[in-house]
């Protein structure tokens, strides 16, 4: 038994009793943090990310700061794209471009899963933390991109609007597609087990780009290699967290994913959530974050609603529907984290 399986996130991540509910925010190291900003006007993303010193105090900066119920490992979904032969930079204001892409099935047939100890500093990243998190008592997160997602980008050559290049790749050449998936699957996989190995107490896959899908698409080309993760992932013995945005027509399928957690955006409400998601599993959300960017009364009044509809049964884990954005005020961080953290007073 871990010392953290009594932790309010890991306990809530297994629908277990806690006196109030977890939190912690997506992207919640970051570009709205000042200090933050002083690290990166010394180092590029990149070799932020690269530098396990430098990676470890990027993520103790907002549990030092606001003392979130969870810590994720600051890093980018897209290193095991790299890993895996495509020469990745980030750019201002574009975000991330591969100087090289997946154009045609002998792209993918040349194409090897990435092996594990090829990302070796995000593991040293996450010892490092591990170590200094103690001094909390705060649990560790991993994570990864899911496979449609990292495959996304690996066709498209970056972020899109349409997705021109990758369905028309995935609709012409359809068993190339899916190589490419098992591939990546391979590669996330031992990715994640290297994480669990390194000191993180749950894992989350993050499918951003699935949601573009149509729901027979989703459940072909995206949905089977997302189970299998999970899957196999199931022998760590970690709590597994399944993200997908733009979520709310799949709800049935994701249902099926098999994650001890699910987490949903504010476009579906967490009663729809408990009564579609299997008994047992844990839901993670829901507040928007543009709503960081209003009045602080209307944020307190917001997640108190979210509070409210979940209730006192176990198993929420409260959360944005997305990533924290750059200009969010500090002060509405800490408004909506005392609200939550006054549960446990008046529940006591």
């Amino acid at each position: 038994m871990s010392s953290f399986d009594n932790t309010l996130f890991i306990k809530a991540c297994r629908c277990q009793e806690t006196e109030r509910t977890p939190v912690w925010f997506m992207r919640q190291a970051g570009r709205y943090m000042k200090e933050y900003h002083e690290v990166r006007a010394k180092a590029s993303f990149t070799e932020i990310c690269k530098t396990p010193e430098l990676a470890c105090e990027v993520t103790l900066q907002p549990i030092k700061r606001f003392g979130y119920d969870a810590s994720i490992i600051f890093s980018d979904i897209l290193f095991p794209c790299e890993a895996m032969g495509l020469p990745l930079e980030f750019y201002d204001g574009r975000g991330p471009v591969f100087s090289k892409r997946v154009e045609t099935p002998a792209d993918v047939t040349a194409m090897s899963p990435a092996p594990a100890s090829d990302l070796d500093f995000v593991y040293r990243a996450i010892s490092m933390t591990r170590k200094a998190l103690d001094e909390f008592g705060t649990p560790l997160i991993g994570f990864a991109g899911a496979p449609f997602t990292l495959v996304s980008y690996m066709i498209e050559g970056g972020t899109s609007k349409q997705f021109a290049k990758l369905k028309s790749f995935m609709y012409n050449h359809p068993d190339s597609f899916k190589e490419l998936m098992d591939k990546m699957t391979t590669t996330v996989t031992a990715y994640l087990i290297e994480q669990v190995n390194a000191g993180v107490q749950a894992l989350q896959l993050f499918d951003s780009w699935a949601g573009t899908l149509s729901i027979e698409d989703y459940e072909e080309f995206a949905l089977p290699w997302v189970k299998r993760i999970i899957a196999d992932l199931d022998k760590t013995g970690v709590p597994r967290i399944y993200f997908m945005l733009n979520h709310g027509a799949y709800l049935d399928q994701i249902a099926t994913c098999g994650a001890d957690v699910i987490g949903v955006d504010w476009r579906t409400s967490l009663t729809t959530a408990r009564e579609v998601f299997p008994e047992g599993t844990a839901v993670m959300g829901n507040l928007e974050p543009l709503v960081l960017y209003g009045p602080r009364e209307n944020a307190i009044k917001r997640t108190q609603m979210i509070l409210d509809e979940w209730g006192s049964k176990p198993g929420h884990v409260f959360n944005l529907g997305h990533g924290i954005l750059p200009e969010t005020p500090n002060d509405n961080v800490d408004a909506v984290l005392q609200v939550i953290q006054r549960k446990a007073a008046s529940n006591g």
